[in-house]
């Protein structure tokens, strides 16, 4: 099998901003504390200055209720208000917002607050912590609500993989061009095919404990790298609506001795 390559990816390739190492801000809301260990690795990794996103009137209770009242605040179109930040905004050109998923798209508070500060022509580096999935999404949304904005590829990470969190970090940060570092070439996934019997195994094995139904895999793409192997499905499933729905099931098996498929995201 031909070695893997590697590519050298220096904070140079951030030229676009600036011809000096950009100045980066990490601003971000966490509601249980999973995206705040997020943030704290991105600053532990890059040394970028960060402030945390509060809401005036704080969230509480167990997930359930904090649910139900967003849930109720979107009924009611209700737009719950941000604390003001006191990071100088002018000082940065790189920014990175983080959030949970909500309802497919970034927590309520984030979307008070980018109602209130200027963000026009800086650079927007989002990432975010979901059960399933929501990065795209919320990423088109970001894009929406900061047109003067450069929204870059965003890093999204699933609550149950967040020990996985400091190598994926990396490779992101290295690849965007915030860290100096070496990251291994990935090849890109092979066309779509029908799914094989164990194929459909190892999507049972990384699916089937999440709480909700993914759907079944009808065609699968895979690539290998020198960790994982790593497999792109598409499943097929009942919508909201009765419908037909299909939707993009990422899973990757570690090569590590006694390591089980991992389900990583979902992009329906």
């Amino acid at each position: 099998m031909k070695k893997l390559m590697t590519i050298i990816v220096a904070a140079a390739v951030f030229s676009a901003c600036t011809s000096q190492q950009p100045k980066m801000l990490v601003l971000y809301y966490s509601q249980e504390g999973t995206t705040q260990k997020v943030a704290e690795e991105i600053v532990a990794q890059t040394g970028a200055d960060i402030e945390r996103i509060e809401a005036a009137e704080p969230y509480s209770g167990n997930f359930e209720e904090t649910i139900q009242r967003c849930l109720k605040e979107r009924e009611d179109g209700v737009m719950p208000e941000a604390m003001p930040i006191t990071s100088d905004l002018s000082k940065y050109n790189v920014i990175f917002i983080g959030y949970p998923i909500w309802f497919g798209t970034y927590a309520p508070p984030v979307a008070s607050l980018l109602k209130d500060i200027h963000l026009d022509g800086k650079a927007i580096v989002p990432f975010c912590t979901f059960g399933s999935g929501g990065l795209d999404s919320s990423v088109a949304d970001l894009k929406q609500a900061l047109p003067g904005a450069d929204i870059r590829e965003g890093f999204g990470i699933r609550a149950a993989r967040m020990d996985n969190l400091k190598p994926e970090l990396e490779r992101f940060l290295i690849l965007g061009g915030y860290k100096e570092g070496e990251v291994e070439t990935y090849p890109d996934y092979s066309a779509q095919a029908p799914v094989t019997e164990e194929e459909a195994a190892i999507f049972d094995a990384a699916c089937s404990d999440y709480q909700f139904p993914l759907g079944t895999p009808v065609s699968v793409g895979s690539r290998e790298t020198s960790t994982s192997v790593d497999y792109r499905f598409t499943a097929e499933g009942n919508g909201p609506d009765g419908n037909v729905s299909h939707s993009t099931v990422y899973v990757t098996v570690p090569k590590a001795d006694g390591s089980t498929p991992e389900f990583t995201m979902v992009v329906r």
